[in-house]
């Protein structure tokens, strides 16, 4: 085999696995979000802000579009409030994450591994907030992620958009 040919494998195998920690970044997100929204629990609270630390550049632009109210935020801290004060009166949330794509926009190889890179990912939401009266409050939606590979830090979401389009209100049954 050419070295050319070796070098494009490596290279896939690579822009595979980048993918696959790029998309996990979202799935950290929602488990984050919903240990946030468990008003009182300081274990989780932890959980979902040092997990927001790790997957959020310091510097992230966020924007919530498209429902009943605008939400944004810059940095994690930040937007940790934010979804703090947003899921307070929630009972439980369940944030679920699928169809996503990711689209590499600049990668860089050095020494047999990512040296930099940059990336965008539209991922599919279905997030169900319960409140206390068994009413459910069913959001759909889009998140648009712009993400960057830095050296020790790895892929992190540095500009993310949640686009809903659809926000609907029901009754739930009993939990058996």
């Amino acid at each position: 085999m050419s070295l050319s040919v070796n070098r494009n494998l490596e290279e896939r195998y690579l822009l595979s696995l980048a993918r696959e920690e790029v998309e996990y970044l979202r799935r950290l997100y929602g488990k984050a979000t919903d240990a946030l929204g468990k008003v009182g629990d300081q274990q989780a609270t932890e959980f979902g802000a040092s997990t927001y630390h790790r997957i959020f550049t310091l510097d992230v632009l966020i924007r919530v579009t498209g429902g009943p109210t605008v939400l944004t935020g810059s940095g994690p801290d930040s937007w940790a409030e934010v979804v703090i004060n947003a899921l307070k009166d929630y009972e439980s949330t369940q944030h679920l994450i699928g169809t996503q794509v990711v689209e590499f926009t600049d990668v860089r190889f050095e020494n047999g591994e990512v040296s930099s890179g940059e990336a965008e990912m539209s991922s599919y939401l279905q997030a169900w907030h319960a409140w206390p009266d068994r009413s459910a409050r069913i959001v759909l939606g889009t998140y648009h992620d712009k993400v960057r590979f830095s050296p020790g830090k790895g892929w992190q979401i540095y500009d993310m958009t949640l686009e809903y389009t659809s926000v609907e209100h029901r009754q739930m049954g009993e939990a058996t």
